[in-house]
C-alpha cells in the first residue's frame, strides 16, 4: 500500500471516498497546489499558477455534478513575494472564482519559503456524481485528448517553452458536459492522477474489473494532471451520452467495457 492510500485508509469516515465529500446537499472538497511539487514560478506568470490552483479545486466539484459556491484560501507567502505580486494573485483567484459563480470568503495566510496554495470549495448538489455504482456491462469513458499535461511537462522539464493554452496551464474543466450527461452517467471523477491510476482507483471501489475495447498507450495512460472526466456509461444510455459529448463539443472515447474480473492497469502513484 502505497503513503497516500495509507493515510486515507486511516480515515474512518464514510464521506471519504470521492472527489469531494458529500454532506446533504453539500460537497466540501480541497486541494493543495504546491510551488515545487505542482509547478515551477519560472514556468508559469502568477495569475497563471493562481489560475490554476483555483481550477483544479473547482475540478473536484465540476466532476461531482455539483456547483462551486464557497471558496476558503490559505496562501504560503515567501519573502521574495511584492505588495504588487500579491495583487496579481489574488486578482487571479477571484476572477476565476466568480467565473464559476463561486465567492471566497475567507481562509489563512501565512509566511512560508515557497508560494503554495490550499483551497476548500463548498458546492451543492442535488443529484452528486460519484464513483461507485459501477455495475457489470457499463462502459467507460474519458473526455478529451489525454497525454498533452506530461508531454508539456516534461518540455518544461527540459528547459522549452510550451504554449499558454496548454492544458498543463488552463486545464479544460467539462461543466457543461457533465451537468448535461449527469442522469445518464454510472460514475464519474476528474483525471488528476492518470487514466491509469484513476480507472484503478474506480475499479476498486467497486470491487470489479474491465477489458479494454480501445488501445491506451503509456502517453495516454500515465499523463497526471489533465482534469478531464473519467466516466461509467450504462450500456443503454451509451448513445445518449455520445450524443451530448457531441452537442456539448466534448471529445468522448469509450475505452473499455466492465466485466466482473480483477484486471488493474499498472500505475506508480505519482505522489510519492
Amino acid at each position: 500500500m502505497n503513503k497516500e492510500d495509507y493515510l486515507i485508509s486511516k480515515i474512518s469516515s464514510s464521506y471519504v471516498g470521492d472527489d469531494g465529500a458529500v454532506v446533504g446537499n453539500r460537497v466540501y472538497s480541497m486541494d493543495a497546489f504546491f510551488e515545487g511539487i505542482h509547478f515551477k514560478r519560472e514556468w508559469m506568470s502568477l495569475s497563471q499558477i493562481a489560475r490554476k490552483a483555483m481550477l483544479v479545486n473547482i475540478s473536484d466539484a465540476i466532476a461531482m455534478n455539483a456547483k462551486p459556491m464557497y471558496a476558503l484560501v490559505t496562501l504560503s507567502l515567501p519573502q521574495d513575494i511584492h505588495i504588487k505580486e500579491i495583487d496579481l494573485i489574488v486578482k487571479s483567484l477571484h476572477k476565476v472564482a466568480s467565473e464559476y459563480d463561486c465567492e471566497i470568503i475567507g481562509g489563512d495566510t501565512i509566511a512560508g519559503e515557497r508560494l503554495d496554495f490550499s483551497i476548500t470549495i463548498v458546492s451543492q448538489t442535488d443529484n452528486p456524481l460519484r464513483r461507485k455504482g459501477l455495475k457489470e456491462g457499463d462502459f467507460l469513458a474519458y473526455t478529451g485528448t489525454l497525454g498533452e499535461s506530461k508531454r508539456d511537462l516534461n518540455r518544461l522539464f527540459n528547459g522549452e517553452k510550451i504554449d499558454n493554452n496548454s492544458k498543463f496551464i488552463e486545464p479544460i474543466l467539462r461543466k457543461e458536459f457533465i451537468s448535461k450527461a449527469n442522469k445518464y452517467l454510472r460514475t464519474g471523477m476528474d483525471i488528476s492522477d492518470g487514466l491509469f491510476c484513476d480507472t484503478n482507483k474506480m475499479l476498486k471501489i467497486n470491487s470489479i474489473g474491465f477489458e479494454l475495447i480501445e488501445n491506451i498507450t503509456n502517453e495516454i495512460g500515465t499523463s497526471g494532471e489533465e482534469y478531464e472526466m473519467l466516466v461509467g456509461i450504462p450500456s443503454k444510455y451509451l448513445d445518449k451520452v455520445k450524443e451530448i459529448a457531441q452537442e456539448s463539443d466534448t471529445p468522448l472515447t469509450i475505452f473499455a467495457k466492465i466485466v466482473n474480473n480483477n484486471s488493474r492497469f499498472e500505475c506508480l502513484n505519482h505522489h510519492f
